[in-house]
Parts: structure tokens; C-alpha cells; sequence
């Protein structure tokens, strides 16, 4: 079986598509105002703000009841006719960013036998920075009972010769267009094709030589070759993993290999793809010795390494850091501070944009690294030879690029 399949999705039938859609539930987790209006603009109307839970919420009263209003609502909507399902489907999507930039994606569904969260993992699909296991139990909470399920989760392909998706896109104008709308508060516009019969078959061939031919690219890296990583949304489809290996335990000696927990719906990119922007996410120390903290460095530097520029004060220069340690500069750079950090005086901080990294380390006891951009080449390559990336590698986007809710499918 493969690790990407199609599944039968559940559309929502409702008068208007822009209050259905909301934002993934791990964005605005500090700005519970956002949430507020998110409520009110969806008012009594059908709307996936009343099928999760977010992040902003936890630990606040509205926790609790909030969890249990999720899954009557999600019975409610079935029973009531909101969700039509297409059989054995994808959706092609194209979402237009703020820049103007058409993101291209599919969803799709995963195989979570094929998944595995764990560092080091040689699973088809892997995560690309650390499962922070703490997040599963409050989405465990949700998922375990509830009849559908909803993604916000990105899966990234790394398809240089944009065999898999591409195809589809050029395509579009034959199939049937499923929606076509403005997103809530500034996420701007998406569009979504329903993908049925034949170009579900040509795409799953596509795929099928894809895996095959998969680890040609990464010859010569330490690790097992793998067919896609979790972009966005790793600490939910963690959570979905989570509950299947739950279910397998109670059910021992069961088949379960065609049971709708054994999947989750996904949304597939291209790392390729125009729109797919990485940036780079800096480090600043601060209530340190910067000199010292410099000086400690030069044992992780060799000739050749990678570039990486410093700044103390108004003084700045570039340090080369040792390529034998990690295949990312951001890999040696957070291994040192780490290692630095645990037993000299320090806060670190991840900073987004050269300006305010520039800044911060004019301070007086701060140091900062102005970190270049990942390759997009690099994102698989790290993980595949590293086990996983560091901390705060890299952004996909801003928040309102993320994804919003509005696919689901029955995991009961």
C-alpha cells in the first residue's frame, strides 16, 4: 500500500464557504481576540470553529466544555445533512497567499502505518523537527471520540521534476471546480477541484514510480531514504497516530487495515513549488558574555564550513562553521548553543527577519547569528541523515498562510 492515497472526503453543503473555513488551532494561540471574532463572523452559521478546539483555549474554562460541544456538533452536522462525500477522491487546491503567490497542493490521505513521529524514524513518512509529546493528550482528548476528523496538516514532497502534482494543475480546467472563495481575516482566496477516476488512477502511478526511484536522490547520506515529511501540523497528525496505536492495543489480534482510524487526512506539497517560501529563523543571546560565547565557538568552526555572519553591538563578522558536524548550519550553530548554554549564563531567542535580529544583538550582553535560508534540497537531506531538524529551522509562511479547515473525513 502506499503512504498517500485517496480517500472519501467529506465537503460541507453550506450557504457560505467563508464562514465554514478557519484557521489551523495552533495559530493565534496568544491573541484569544482573534478567536472572538472568528466566533462572531461564523455566528449560528455551519463553521469548523465549531469542530475544534483552539490552542488559545487551553487550560482556560472554556477547555472542557468546549471538548465536549465538538463532537455533538460534528454528530449534528452529519445527521443534518452538512457533509456530502465523494468516494475515493482527492482535492486539487490552490490557495492565493497576500503576496499573490498560488500555493498548489492535495488532500489526500496518509497511511499512518507508514508514519512515525519518532527521532530517528526510518518511516516513509517522518516529521521534520521534534514531537513535543506533551501536545498530544489535550487533541487526543478531541480526536478519540470524534466521527470526522479536519486537517490542517501540511505533507511536503520533495519533487524537484514536479512529476506528481503538476500534472493535476494542468489539468484543473477539466475537472469540477468544489469551491472558490475569499478566506476569513486576511488569508486570502482558495480554490478546490475535485480529483475522481482516471486522474485519481494516473496519479497514483505517478506516485507509485515516484517511490520507487525515491532514493536515487539522497545516494551517499548516512539514514534511510524517506517519501515525505511533515510540514505543518506534525503535533496533530501525532495525535492521530497516537489514537490508532491506542486502538490497536484494544483490539489485539483485530484486522484493522481497512479500519478509517489507520489514516489522516493530509493536504500534499511541493517544496518546489514557487510559492513554498523558507525562512530563516535567527538566534539572539541575551544576559551573556558574547565575547566568551565567540571565542567558545571557534572549537565548532573549520575551513570550508558554513558561512554564518555575527553581530555584537556595532561590531559584526562571519564564523564557518564545521560542515563534518551536521548537514544544515543551523544544526551545529543550536548544538553548540546548547551545549553552551547548559552551563553558562544565556536566554536564547529565534528571530524572524535581519532588521530586529540586527537590533536585538546591539544590546549591551547580546550576541546574535544571522542565519542564512535553507535550501529546499536540504529540508529532506537533514532529516534523513540528522533524524530530525533542530528547533526552529525555518517559517512556511506567516500565520494566515496556514491552512484553513475545510476537507474532512469519517474516522468512525
Amino acid at each position: 500500500m502506499q503512504a498517500f492515497l485517496p480517500a472519501d472526503i467529506l465537503m460541507p453543503r453550506v450557504d457560505s464557504m467563508e464562514k465554514w473555513a478557519v484557521i489551523a488551532c495552533d495559530q493565534f494561540s496568544s491573541q484569544p481576540a482573534y478567536w472572538e471574532r472568528v466566533r462572531e463572523t461564523a455566528g449560528d452559521a455551519p463553521s469548523t470553529i465549531n469542530l475544534i478546539l483552539p490552542e488559545a483555549e487551553l487550560g482556560t474554562p472554556q477547555e472542557a466544555a468546549h471538548t465536549a460541544l465538538i463532537n455533538e456538533t460534528m454528530a449534528k452536522y452529519r445527521k443534518g445533512g452538512v457533509f456530502q462525500t465523494y468516494a475515493r477522491s482527492f482535492v486539487y487546491v490552490e490557495r492565493t497567499l497576500e503576496s499573490g503567490a498560488i500555493r498548489k497542493g492535495l488532500v489526500g490521505m496518509v497511511d499512518l502505518d507508514a508514519y512515525d513521529y519518532s527521532t530517528g524514524s526510518t518511516s516513509a513518512i517522518r516529521a521534520t523537527e521534534k514531537t513535543v509529546v506533551e501536545r498530544i493528550p489535550p487533541r487526543m482528548r478531541v480526536r478519540k471520540d470524534a466521527p470526522i476528523e479536519l486537517p490542517h496538516i501540511l505533507m511536503l514532497c520533495d519533487d524537484h521534476d514536479k512529476v506528481l502534482l503538476e500534472p493535476i494543475a494542468a489539468g484543473k480546467e477539466t475537472l469540477p471546480k468544489l469551491y472558490d472563495f475569499d478566506l476569513m481575516e486576511g488569508g486570502g482566496h482558495i480554490t478546490g477541484w475535485l480529483v475522481q477516476g482516471k486522474a485519481v488512477d494516473d496519479f497514483e502511478a505517478r506516485l507509485a514510480d515516484y517511490t520507487a526511484h525515491v532514493g536515487e536522490k539522497y545516494k551517499g547520506l548516512p539514514g534511510v531514504p524517506m517519501v515525505f515529511a511533515v510540514g505543518d501540523g506534525n503535533h496533530s497528525l501525532a495525535t492521530a497516530k497516537a489514537c490508532y496505536e491506542e486502538l490497536k492495543k484494544a483490539h489485539p489480534g483485530e484486522d484493522l487495515s481497512s479500519h478509517p482510524a489507520r489514516f489522516a487526512l493530509v493536504e500534499l506539497e511541493n517544496i518546489h513549488d514557487e510559492a513554498q517560501v523558507f525562512e530563516p529563523i535567527h538566534r539572539v543571546i541575551t544576559h551573556t558574555d558574547p565575547s566568551a560565547m565567540l571565542k567558545a565557538l571557534e572549537d565548532w568552526c573549520a575551513p570550508g564550513g558554513f558561512p554564518v555572519e555575527w553581530y555584537i553591538g556595532q561590531d559584526h563578522g562571519t564564523i564557518y562553521l564545521d560542515k563534518a558536524r551536521s548537514q544544515l548550519a543551523v544544526g551545529v550553530l543550536q548544538a553548540f548553543l546548547d551545549q553552551y548554554l547548559s552551563s553558562h549564563p544565556g536566554e536564547i531567542d529565534y528571530i524572524h527577519g535581519d532588521a530586529d535580529l540586527k537590533e536585538l544583538a546591539a544590546q549591551d550582553g547580546a550576541i546574535g547569528f544571522l542565519l542564512p535560508a535553507m535550501e529546499k534540497s536540504q529540508l529532506f537531506r537533514g532529516v534523513i541523515a540528522d533524524g530530525i531538524l533542530p528547533r526552529k529551522t525555518f517559517s512556511m509562511g506567516h500565520a494566515r498562510e496556514k491552512r484553513y479547515y475545510l476537507e474532512g473525513r469519517a474516522i468512525k
